[in-house]
């Protein structure tokens, strides 16, 4: 098949990018949303991330599995349908306000985003030249930057109300007017997640009558005599993989940590609305993510990738310092800038990791989709630190210790070491 032919499967994947990267960034969203709706604390609301992340650590194996045995397109389809259950399983959700089914909810659409990742990454990454697959991975999640600005825009225009009302306020409510102020926060997720419901079923139907071709990984560079269930453990032989899984744990509960809390934390260092800093975490700090894949992208043309890995790095270490040691804007657009120096991390740690697996790349991919549990543990911690202390600013620590680890692994983990066989394991 000529790669002309690749490339319409290509663009139709690369569009998966945007469904996962909304599904992660309106949890900045609805954090503050679902706090207000269902009366939570940080530690309670941090739950969201939970449930996201915990169906990621669940369903990523048996996903990376069912690719492997069925091949990519069905896994695609399992994906998008599991992801448009979920968003209408917000619209009864919201009409009961309860916080459980939200959690449920969510965690249904996030096990569709585990198949739909485990599927897109490793497809991109073997769609060409090994020697270029950080390239092209940046490439494509430069298009999940699409999705990570416009979440937060599209949330804090039609999710958030606006209304904040003190706890003196709330207080001196009647019951009745309580609940009706708090059934009217929980109903403005019903529209946007219908949308989002019909779209993704769209979607399916696009897939349903497109060929999708299940590439074949590049098997010399790694055993393919023995393919199923009983490799899935023994592809952690490979050190690299095993600290790309480690780094990738730590970078995603950066990420995530980061985002969050951050309508919380700029109400805290500068008296910001929720509605305008959805708007700045949006406009300003997604857009500066999305561009900073492209501009990631162009530089790994002339920088090794895991040199520019560390290099952001240290840039996020000090910004967060920065962050965490001012008041005011200085510390408000420290913060805003940490997701530009991020934007390539994911995505070379990624192709870092599953270079020079072969066949086995698959289930090497299902583990670090796996690893982003990350994601759940970082704000939980930051959660319980905001709430045994009453400073969120504080609880910007959590990230800023998991980018050093993220710098380790640039400068001395993603090393290949090139003695192991498989003899060895077996």
């Amino acid at each position: 098949m000529s790669k002309n032919k690749y490339l319409f499967p290509l663009i139709l994947v690369t569009s998966l990018f945007f469904l996962w990267a909304f599904l992660h960034n309106i949890n900045p969203i609805l954090i503050p949303h679902l706090k207000k709706a269902c009366n939570l604390s940080d530690t309670q609301s941090s739950f969201i991330d939970l449930s996201v992340y915990l169906a990621y650590f669940m369903v990523a194996i048996p996903a990376g599995l069912f690719m492997h045995k069925f091949g990519y397109k069905k896994g695609i389809i399992i994906g998008l349908v599991l992801y448009a259950a979920g968003a209408f399983l917000f619209i009864p959700a919201a009409s009961e306000r309860s916080y459980t089914f939200f959690l449920f909810a969510l965690f249904v659409i996030a096990s569709g985003a585990t198949f739909l990742e485990a599927v897109a990454n490793p497809y991109v990454a073997v769609l060409g030249d090994k020697e270029t697959s950080a390239q092209r991975l940046n490439f494509a999640q430069s298009f999940n930057g699409l999705g990570s600005f416009v979440a937060p825009i599209i949330g804090g225009r039609f999710i958030l109300s606006g209304i904040e009302h003190s706890a003196q306020e709330l207080k001196s409510m009647s019951p009745l007017q309580m609940n009706n102020y708090l059934q009217s926060e929980a109903n403005t997720v019903k529209i946007p997640y219908l949308v989002i419901g019909i779209g993704v079923i769209v979607l399916i139907s696009l897939f349903l009558f497109t060929h999708i071709p299940d590439v074949k990984s590049d098997d010399s560079e790694a055993d393919t005599h023995s393919v199923g269930t009983n490799f899935s453990i023994r592809v952690l032989r490979y050190s690299h993989l095993r600290w790309s899984v480690i780094a990738q744990f730590f970078y995603v509960g950066a990420q995530v940590g980061v985002g969050s809390f951050f309508i919380r934390y700029a109400k805290y260092v500068a008296g910001v609305s929720e509605k305008d800093a959805a708007f700045l975490w949006g406009a300003v700090a997604m857009v500066g993510f999305m561009a900073g894949r492209f501009i990631g992208t162009f530089l790994m043309r002339y920088i090794n990738p895991s040199r520019l890995l560390s290099f952001y790095a240290v840039i996020n270490i000090v910004l967060l310092l920065i962050a965490l040691n001012t008041k005011g804007n200085t510390a408000l657009y420290a913060v805003i800038g940490v997701p530009f120096f991020m934007s390539i991390m994911y995505p070379t740690i990624f192709a870092l990791g599953i270079k020079g697996l072969g066949e086995e790349t698959k289930i090497a991919a299902s583990f670090l989709v796996m690893s982003i549990i990350g994601g759940a543990f970082s704000p939980l911690l930051m959660g319980l630190i905001s709430d045994k202390t009453g400073n969120i600013q504080i609880a910007y620590w959590v990230p800023l210790v998991c980018f050093v680890i993220v710098l380790y692994y640039g400068l001395k983990g993603h090393q290949v070491k090139t003695n192991v066989t498989l003899n060895r394991v077996l």
